[in-house]
């Protein structure tokens, strides 16, 4: 999808973030073997967010366990409003960690490190992620039907379990911040064991970064509750 991009012109090559195949999104790496109708994603299209924050808390993950070897990884999404990854970790994740890990990323987006997709058999995934101490990545692909190829997303020393697709290499992430900390639980169940979840927010261009940080001081300057104690309309106890 990439040499097709390229061979329509520089700039649509230069700006290209992933691909359509047959109306699939695809990694710019994918192969087209058959005909097929085939548009390139940029960063104007609508898909180009989700694929940008995806991308995004896997380079969060990859910096949480450079700086914290012993964490273990979970789950990462992108949302509605970022993305999250939730880590199995000794302790609670707190202000300064985030403030590490989002300088981490940054100088990770510098590297241009590439976003690698490769498979392995299903069982040979299990015993992958089992060797290096995630066993929650195992745990869920032992759940995946037997004879099933996995696919897996290489960055670095970093791999994740992941169908993609994702950005061709770190560089394409322009604006990072990670926002809170939250406890949840493993799959959502309160008899499962209790994860840090660490939320952030990502977009195409620093400018839409700045812009969605001063409307998120604004509201925090209307929300009720604060102006409610001001005014001493009502009290919290």
């Amino acid at each position: 999808v990439g040499d097709i991009a390229a061979s329509i012109g520089a700039g649509l090559a230069k700006a290209a973030l992933a691909g359509k195949v047959d109306d699939k999104l695809v990694d710019l790496s994918h192969v087209v073997e058959t005909d097929a109708k085939v548009a390139i994603i940029t960063a104007k299209d609508p898909e180009a967010l989700e694929l940008i924050r995806h991308s995004t808390s896997h380079l969060m993950a990859q910096a949480v366990k450079e700086l914290y070897p012993t964490a273990e990884v979970t789950i990462g999404p992108a949302i509605e409003n970022g993305f999250y990854y939730d880590f199995k970790f000794e302790r609670a994740f707190t202000p300064e960690d985030l403030e590490k890990i989002e300088a981490r990323m940054k100088e990770l987006v510098k590297k241009d490190i590439p976003l690698e997709r490769y498979t392995l058999p299903r069982d040979e995934a299990i015993d992958y992620f089992k060797s290096i101490g995630e066993h929650y990545k195992a745990e869920i692909i032992s759940e995946i039907p037997a004879g099933e190829i996995i696919s897996l997303y290489r960055q670095g020393d970093f791999t994740d379990l992941c169908r993609g697709p994702h950005l061709p290499n770190t560089s394409y992430i322009k604006a990072i911040k990670l926002t809170s900390v939250a406890g949840a639980y493993w799959r959502g169940n309160e008899h499962n064991k209790m994860l840090t979840r660490i939320y952030g927010i990502t977009f195409p261009k620093q400018k839409m970064l700045d812009e969605w940080l001063v409307l998120m001081e604004e509201a925090k300057q209307r929300d009720h509750r604060k102006i409610g104690k001001e005014m001493e309309l009502f009290m919290f106890s």
